[in-house]
């Protein structure tokens, strides 16, 4: 009899709720909410509600854009983090070595480094909790040692050179995250700045950056966006401005349901002068491919490297009363001249999921990221610059004016897999550690270290030892046409180790080939005959 009346009541809220739904013109979304009604309260086992809604969304959104995405609470906080510029923590950064936190280097000024906790030294445990020696999983580390600005959080560590264990306590605090990698002058008056995404920090560091080479003689600049995926609409436009002269569109963005917006120069820049080159490639993306577009649709400068992403859908942030959020394509980006950034795809329903991640393995495949003669553009997709009426192409991403070819000449086999196995890294970080101080000691001065130290052979041989421990079997042609790189790459990372992210690119930029480009424009007449020619 039970079981009878359940079912009654089942049959009356269900007519009950159709009924309602067919009062309101069966609107879709009530159709929606009396079906997870319906399963939540009548299905015959029991159901996770929570999970039954997110999986709905995800689906809902899978049939619409490659960007448009749900993300959980907790995902939502571990993407905001880079962009906002900050989180809550104890400030070193660090590697995972022999299932061990090894500390690469305390951030400088943050609550470690007040505390003395040094490079080189391991952190073996996190309150009473074990961290060394047990296998757990990095986030799981990283979540003992972030919380709340001012609280404690007691470490226990074991230095080279100290016998026994010494405790720190260390008091939580905002950890700067830094958008800039490197600025340095790469040769008398030229600079180089490189930024890794746009976040809310970026105009704010990139100006001290540039007020300092501007001081030491900077005219004309190298920006590199290689490898950049993008950020805040924003801080893109902040940066763009500073080379742009007044009132000068910058971007537009335009939807089905969004009227027309422009975003214009205020003509306050601090490098509205001088030479320009921007670096870009493949995996230059969204807000990287706005302030690219704004610079050579008006002419401000060169732009050098492969064809740029083509991240181009304006996501607009809803969030949800758990702190999950969606993020729905609401417009597309337009530069200056009216391309179109985002490159074609495929609406997901009914199509193929995986082609748009394949556009760019289709690209390597026929030929594009090796010879510029591989791309073609229809009549089409033609435009023209605003100032000195150059060709420029639309249909996905930004083509640069100078192509530099992706450089696979030291790339191969045996080289991805001491790569992909982290041995070049972690050659470099055992290598600093048994000789951090007596590499201090020699080299007080960056330029130093540049000008003298050299990779040894020590120093590979242990390289291709830990290469054997993984079971990867040695290749003697291939080992010595990736030398080169290996050997630039080991003296990097050191020098990262020993300095900071600035030092590490001031190496590799020396083989760099879109950088050496750059250098070669800059120092030549090609810069000058680019700007001035009507293609």
């Amino acid at each position: 009899m039970k079981h009878f009346f359940l079912y009654i009541i089942g049959v009356v809220v269900c007519t009950a709720a159709t009924a309602q739904a067919q009062r309101a013109g069966d609107s879709p979304w009530r159709k929606l909410q009396i079906a997870e009604f319906a399963i939540t309260n009548l299905y015959v086992d029991t159901v996770d509600e929570r999970r039954l809604v997110e999986e709905a969304i995800i689906d809902m959104l899978a049939q619409l854009d490659p960007h448009s995405t749900y993300s959980n609470a907790e995902e939502v906080r571990k993407m905001n983090e880079p962009l906002q510029g900050n989180f809550e923590g104890i400030g070193v950064q660090f590697q995972m070595m022999d299932d061990t936190l090894l500390v690469i280097q305390p951030v400088r000024g943050g609550p470690s480094e007040k505390v003395g906790i040094l490079a080189g030294d391991r952190i073996i445990a996190v309150g009473d909790t074990a961290i060394a020696g047990v296998r757990m999983p990095v986030d799981d580390i990283t979540g003992r040692l972030r919380g709340p600005k001012g609280t404690d959080v007691q470490l226990t560590i074991v230095r080279r050179g100290v016998d026994g264990t010494l405790p720190f306590t260390v008091k939580r605090d905002k950890i700067p995250i830094y958008s800039l990698d490197a600025s340095y002058l790469i040769r008398p008056g030229i600079g180089y700045i490189r930024i890794n995404r746009f976040g809310a920090t970026t105009p704010k560091e990139f100006l001290t950056a540039l007020q300092a080479l501007q001081k030491e003689g900077m005219r004309d600049l190298i920006l590199d966006l290689q490898g950049n995926g993008g950020g805040y609409l924003e801080a893109a436009i902040d940066l763009a401005n500073e080379f742009l002269g007044s009132k000068e569109l910058i971007v537009y963005t335009q939807g089905r349901k969004e009227p027309r917006k422009e975003f214009y120069s205020k003509g306050s820049g601090r490098l509205r002068h001088g030479r320009l080159v921007v670096l870009v490639d493949e995996f230059s993306a969204s807000a990287s491919e706005i302030v690219t577009g704004a610079i050579q649709d008006w002419d401000r400068g060169v732009v050098v490297g492969r064809r740029t992403f083509g991240k181009g859908l304006v996501q607009r942030p809803i969030p949800l009363p758990d702190h999950s959020m969606i993020r729905l394509t609401v417009a597309r980006y337009y530069t200056p001249a009216g391309r179109c950034i985002q490159k074609p795809y495929t609406h997901r329903r009914g199509g193929d999921d995986k082609a748009y991640d394949r556009e760019l393995i289709e690209r390597f495949n026929r030929g594009e990221m090796m010879h510029a003669d591989s791309i073609h553009f229809p009549d089409s997709l033609k435009y023209a610059t605003l100032k000195l009426h150059r060709t420029v192409y639309g249909g996905g991403g930004i083509m640069p004016d100078v192509f530099v070819p992706i450089d696979t000449t030291q790339s191969t086999p045996y080289l991805r897999q001491l790569a992909a196995r982290g041995l070049i890294l972690q050659t470099a970080t055992k290598y600093i550690e048994q000789h951090r101080q007596a590499l201090k000691a020699q080299y007080t001065r960056f330029e130093a270290f540049e000008q003298q130290f050299e990779v040894d052979e020590p120093l590979l041989s242990a390289l291709r030892e830990a290469a054997d421990r993984a079971k990867i079997t040695f290749e003697a042609t291939q080992y010595h046409t990736s030398l080169p790189w290996i050997k630039r790459q080991l003296k990097a990372l050191i020098a990262r180790d020993l300095w900071d992210l600035n030092e590490f690119f001031r190496i590799v930029n020396t083989d760099d080939e879109c950088v050496q480009k750059a250098l070669e424009l800059l120092t030549g007449d090609s810069y000058s005959q680019m700007l001035s020619e009507k293609k």
